[in-house]
């Protein structure tokens, strides 16, 4: 059960226009992967687009989406530029997709009692 104090930071959330782009960025399958390769630590533009099967440029275009989310951070170091995760931006996401928490288990609970019955109310 949630209590009012995260309810209170959901509908919060709700209004942050921040929470549309964590969302937006997070649609798109590459700039998953992208997060995902950035959980290790962090990666030069080139190695990010290494094993991507586009254009450094267009890894570029992903990592200002990220950025502009708030999901990444770079940092220049020497003639690089490091990127690392940034995941705070995340825990707001997290806090509001937990308010529908309940309703996935309430669903579940409906699923299981319609397969329970079309089984004819056999256990096994």
């Amino acid at each position: 059960m949630i209590n009012r104090s995260v309810m209170d930071r959901v509908d919060l959330i709700n209004d942050a226009p921040e929470l549309d782009s964590v969302f937006a960025a997070l649609a798109d399958p590459t700039r998953r992967a992208i997060l995902a390769r950035l959980r290790q630590g962090g990666l030069s533009v080139g190695d990010i687009a290494a094993p991507l099967t586009m254009s450094q440029p267009a890894v570029t275009k992903h990592l200002n989406v990220l950025e502009r989310a708030g999901l990444i951070t770079r940092q220049g170091q020497g003639r690089k530029r490091i990127v690392t995760i940034a995941a705070a931006p995340m825990a707001d996401a997290m806090i509001w997709l937990v308010e529908f928490r309940g309703l996935w288990g309430a669903n579940f609970d409906q699923l299981d009692a319609i397969l329970h019955e079309l089984q004819g109310g056999v256990s096994e």
